[in-house]
């Protein structure tokens, strides 16, 4: 996987404040208030900071949580997962493989066989819907 490095100056040009807040500051969207979090289309999510693959809208579910949901990653190397101890709690961060933004965090309270729910920011995802 190619990795995408970008000064901060071309972060803050390439991404609207909020994606900038997300993405490279490890932000957090208010709950329901995401874009993408009601989005039931079929289609492919994709880094908003670098453009990589990172789920595909046959692994989103509603969660009730407030953020786009997930069971999987489209692709294992698509992610990375780094222990998480902020805010007084034990949490796994995801961030994208290839630009290292932050994309939201990991739980082991999903119903898919995996258990896992990948609960991310809207705005650190776009989406390309399948025929349109």
């Amino acid at each position: 996987m190619q990795k995408v490095i970008l000064s901060d100056e071309e972060w803050r040009d390439k991404l609207t404040p909020e994606q900038y807040h997300v993405l490279r500051q490890a932000g957090t969207e208010r709950a329901f208030t995401g874009e993408l979090n009601a989005e039931k289309r079929d289609g492919e999510f994709f880094c908003a900071g670098c453009g990589t693959k990172l789920f595909d809208a046959d692994k989103k579910f509603e969660s009730g949580c407030g953020w786009p949901s997930f069971t999987e990653t489209a692709d294992t190397d698509a992610v990375k997962e780094i222990e998480d101890l902020s805010h007084g709690m034990r949490r796994i961060e995801v961030r994208c493989a290839s630009c290292d933004g932050h994309l939201g965090h990991v739980f082991p309270d999903g119903p898919a066989e995996n258990g896992l729910r990948y609960c991310m920011n809207s705005a650190a995802l776009e989406f390309d819907p399948k025929n349109g």
